[in-house]
This record gives C-alpha cells, sequence and structure tokens, in this order.
C-alpha cells in the first residue's frame, strides 16, 4: 500500500508540473502573439503613412484651381493652375511631385469656375475614378463671395458638405491621400485694390460683393460687412481643419495660404483678385512644401 500511494503523489505531482508548464507556455504565447498579455497597442494595426511621393494628382474646387483670369480676361487658363498646370514658370504642385513629362498623364483638373462647397462631391467623384495618390482641394472662396454678406454658405452647411464629400471619396478609393487648402484672406486682396480707380471700376462687374462692395467706404456698415465675410472665412477654415484632422489621409495646409500676404503683382491683372502666374506659382510652393513635409503642419 505504501508504494500504490506513493506512485499516486508521483503522478500528482507530475500532472501539477504539466499544468504550470501549460499555463506558463500559453502566457509565453500570449506575449508573442500580441494577444492581451502583450500589453499596450503593440498588437494594434499601424495607421496609413502619409506619402510625400505620390504617383499621381487630381484637382478638385474653383477658379484658382482652373488658373481663372491668370492669362486673358474672363477665361480660365488650366495650364498655370497651381495644382496640375504644364506652365513651367508656375511648377504647379503635380509637375514638382511627378516631374513634367509625365503632368498629361497622371494628373487630372476637376476644379470648375464658380464652384462651392455644395459642388465638392461631384467632383471628387470624378476624381475618384483615377484612384490618385493625391487630391488636392482649394473650395470656400465662392461660399464667402457671395453678392451680400447675409447669402453666405452657413458654416453648419459648409461643414456637412465637406464631410460627406470624404466620406463619399473614401468609399470610392479608400486609399487616395488629401490635401486641403485653406480658403485665401479675401480682407487682404480687397486691401490690395481698393486704392485703385481702374481697379474699383472692375470690382463693379460683380466680383465677390459681399467683400468688394463700396471698396472705399469707412462706414460702420461697410466695415462690418467685411469683417462679417472675414470672420466666416476663418470659421471655414477651422472647418477644414477639424474635419481633415479627423481622416488619416487627409492633410489641412495649417492656414498657409490663408496668412500668405498676397501683394498687388501677384494678382490677375485683369480683376485684380484672382491669382495671376505668380500668384499660382506661389500656391504650388506652398502646397508642395506641406506635401512632401515628414511631419502636418501645425
Amino acid at each position: 500500500m505504501r508504494t500504490t500511494a506513493a506512485r499516486r503523489r508521483a503522478r500528482r505531482t507530475s500532472t501539477g508540473a504539466g499544468v504550470a508548464v501549460a499555463v506558463l507556455a500559453a502566457v509565453v504565447t500570449g506575449c508573442d502573439s500580441g494577444g492581451p498579455a502583450a500589453g499596450g497597442e503593440r498588437g494594434a494595426q499601424a495607421p496609413p503613412r502619409w506619402n510625400p511621393a505620390p504617383a499621381s494628382v487630381a484637382a478638385v474646387g474653383d477658379s484658382i484651381t482652373r488658373g481663372f483670369d491668370a492669362c486673358s480676361v474672363l477665361a480660365d487658363c488650366p495650364e498655370v493652375s497651381w495644382a496640375t498646370g504644364s506652365d513651367p514658370a508656375v511648377r504647379s504642385l503635380a509637375a514638382r511631385l511627378l516631374g513634367d513629362a509625365e503632368v498629361p498623364a497622371r494628373s487630372w483638373n476637376y476644379a470648375v469656375t464658380g464652384s462651392r462647397m455644395a459642388d465638392l462631391p461631384g467632383q471628387l467623384a470624378s476624381a475618384a475614378q483615377h484612384k490618385p495618390g493625391l487630391v488636392t482641394v482649394m473650395v470656400g472662396s465662392n461660399d464667402a463671395c457671395r453678392p451680400t454678406a447675409s447669402s453666405m454658405t452657413p458654416v453648419a452647411e459648409f461643414r456637412a458638405g465637406f464631410e460627406q464629400s470624404l466620406k463619399d471619396l473614401r468609399a470610392a478609393s479608400p486609399t487616395s491621400q488629401v490635401y486641403v487648402s485653406s480658403v485665401p484672406d479675401l480682407q487682404r486682396l480687397w486691401e490690395q485694390g481698393r486704392d485703385s480707380p481702374v481697379v474699383r471700376q472692375i470690382w463693379k462687374l460683380g466680383i465677390c460683393q459681399s467683400m468688394l462692395a463700396d471698396p472705399l467706404s469707412a462706414e460702420a456698415g461697410a466695415t462690418a460687412r467685411r469683417e462679417k465675410v472675414r470672420a466666416r472665412v476663418v470659421e471655414y477654415n477651422e472647418v477644414l481643419r477639424e474635419v481633415c484632422a479627423k481622416d488619416e489621409l487627409c492633410r489641412y495646409d495649417g492656414g498657409a495660404v490663408f496668412q500668405y500676404p498676397f501683394a498687388a503683382d501677384q494678382l490677375s491683372h485683369w480683376d485684380w483678385f484672382h491669382p495671376g502666374k505668380d500668384g499660382q506659382a506661389r500656391l504650388a510652393e506652398l502646397a508642395h512644401r506641406q506635401v512632401t513635409a515628414a511631419q502636418p503642419p501645425r
């Protein structure tokens, strides 16, 4: 009986040791496989990384991206577009990223003069068909440039339009990166041309009346109107920043275009409002700096 009892104790000891070994193995395996025992975010999927050298570029937006009034009066001039133009004097973003020879085959411009945020989903749908490496977005000027300040696009509507646009793009082209330009400071453009009699006559033709009407008036109403338009542009830019920040493949310019001190010689000499060739080149330079930066602007 003593021999039998000893054997039972030995089996129990062996079984207990086996369980301990099995538990230890499970813990080690859990650590190696990134399971719960790994702790933290070690097993989490890494977020997509920004590619500073996309293989193709599609552009959406308004008259600025179409090069309106940069080459001739009341006409688009996409060859000088900051985003996808081919003019060597501008050196567009696409030319800087892809090389001049590749611009015709690997860049597309779907911007439309006069567009507002409400038009962005349709333009992005067209761009998404190419599955571009990068999509440039510059929109919002026409949402603020209205016949009157009271007819500007409401901020909530502007936000909803941008959110829906990015959502639709992600569904159609999940890996396309997005570079979002801030809306230019329209008040600065008013400051550049208001003292010229010729410019004031041109502005009377109907250019951005919410900002440019009665350009020399210093009355309280005119001043308040201009300040209201500028404040709305600031709100639009905050929307662009906030919505873009929620998308891992979206990069906002940090207000670079809004803050850029455009001078008169960088504006169209036909309307003194849209960028001329030199202004388009400055936009291309700003965009290239942001797109190729190791980290997004802060």
